[in-house]
């Protein structure tokens, strides 16, 4: 059984894995930069080790360090929380190296699903639709070849990529070959890799993803969907489980799908899968193999606390429960709140003069941000997520308008003021939209 974990993250995430571990009774090291001294969690875990300066590189992703501070501290496992270290393969195999158990799946699974590429074939291998598209990397060669299969307009990707960086539709062939090289060259400089990867374009769809949990032997469950379609920049904003647009028969479809998936693979941990969803298709984009920001809102719809779960796989000892025992109650939403003027997202670090989290029944706030707290202009501008639950979606809707009144946050500018403005749409309020009405809706509210 796993005696001590190590978070070695930052933020809320390092504070809700601070959270469960206490509830199951292991001690807890927390590691920071020294731009983090003050943080909540490093003020609330049993033991903190500094592991660097502010800049990520010397800190938050110094593996070096922060194996160092688990030798230092006889910590014998590591949570990686989200982001930083969290899909680095060469990070798990150093700790197993080490003997500390990375909480999280193998590097083989990081290293599968880490390529975009081999990710979609492994999919389409263990029965998961993907979208049409190039059966590997696309050269500026034979970008022209690989379009007119396919059918314009094509999406070119970055296969070592994410957040949207290395990602250019080109319509006609005549935007192919500028579409290719900005892809190229934003993927270089944002992953060291130029590789680059094409497939159909869908005009309107929707990010639904599912949540998976497996124990590394061959059983595996799904917790259900999360819609994530409200995106600026390919960046989540708001995020809902279960979708407005899926009824119970595809949702158990395609979770299904994805648990045999996995016990196919023999997964171990907690996994989402992510798809586009079109016209009653869904077609696979990626998967994440950590924890996802939003995964509280499916915590809130099933009972299941996903970082319990984790801990106690690593620790060898299973799932806690069978597809039988899952049961989907409410519906949930989640805001995230970050650190940036709600109208340009420049972030906006700074102290916060005034905190006041909201309360109630079905009201949830992940957070590490306090009164007196200085945001640094460091990292993520992530402060903390607001998630809401109820009985059903008019009434999560109703309670999220109440709770967004309540929620004070001064000193900063925060994107609290979004939240209430698509609190009162109509498009929100029916649950109709896709990947590009944030987008739109950004740009005609600023005209």
């Amino acid at each position: 059984m796993i005696s001590k974990i190590l978070i070695a993250n930052r933020g809320e995430i390092a504070l809700r894995v601070l959270r469960a571990c206490k509830e199951l009774g292991i001690a807890t090291v927390a590691v920071h930069s020294t731009a983090d001294a003050d943080a909540m969690h490093v003020r609330l875990a049993d033991e903190s080790v500094c592991i660097g300066p502010p800049p990520s590189r010397e800190s938050y992703l110094n593996i070096h360090q922060i194996v160092a501070a688990c030798e230092i501290t006889g910590a014998d496992a590591v949570h990686p929380g989200y982001g930083f270290l969290s899909e680095n393969a060469k990070f798990a195999d150093i700790l197993d190296a080490h003997g500390i158990t990375f909480i999280g799946p193998t590097a083989d699974h990081i290293r599968i699903m880490g390529d975009k590429i081999t990710a979609k074939k492994t999919a389409e291998a263990l029965g998961i639709p993907v979208v049409p598209g190039s059966d590997g990397e696309v050269k500026p060669e034979n970008a022209i070849e690989v379009a007119r299969k396919i059918g314009f307009p094509v999406l070119i990707k970055a296969t070592a990529g994410g957040g949207g960086r290395g990602m250019k539709v080109a319509k006609t062939e005549a935007d192919l070959e500028e579409a290719v090289s900005t892809a190229r060259a934003e993927a270089l400089a944002a992953f060291g890799n130029d590789a680059v990867y094409m497939e159909k374009y869908l005009g309107k769809p929707r990010h639904i993803e599912v949540q998976v949990v497996g124990d590394g032997e061959g059983n595996a469950i799904h917790l259900g969907e999360r819609d994530c379609s409200l995106q600026r920049r390919h960046q989540k904003v708001w995020e809902e489980a279960n979708s407005p647009a899926l009824n119970v028969e595809q949702r158990m479809a395609i979770g299904k799908v994805c648990a045999d998936a996995m016990k196919k693979l023999k997964y171990r941990g907690a996994g989402t899968i992510e798809f586009l969803y079109e016209n009653g298709e869904f077609y696979f984009i990626e998967m994440n193999t950590r924890l996802q920001v939003e995964h509280p809102i499916t915590e809130a719809i099933t009972g299941i606390d996903l970082v319990h779960e984790q801990i106690r796989v690593a620790s060898g000892g299973g799932l806690s429960v069978t597809q039988e025992d899952i049961t989907f109650q409410g519906h949930a939403i989640e805001c995230r709140i970050n650190a940036e003027d709600p109208r340009t997202f420049v972030p906006s670090p700074g102290t916060i003069t005034h905190f006041h989290a909201p309360g109630g029944l079905g009201v949830r706030v992940d957070s590490g941000a306090y009164q007196g707290y200085r945001i640094p202009p460091y990292y993520d501008s992530l402060i903390g997520k607001l998630i809401v639950h109820g009985r059903t979606r008019v009434e999560c809707m109703m309670r999220l308008r109440r709770v967004l009144d309540e929620f004070v946050i001064d000193g900063i500018k925060t994107t609290l003021p979004l939240f209430q403005d698509l609190i009162s749409n109509q498009d929100i309020a029916n649950g109709d939209y896709d990947i590009h009405w944030l987008e739109n809706y950004l740009a005609n509210t600023s005209a």
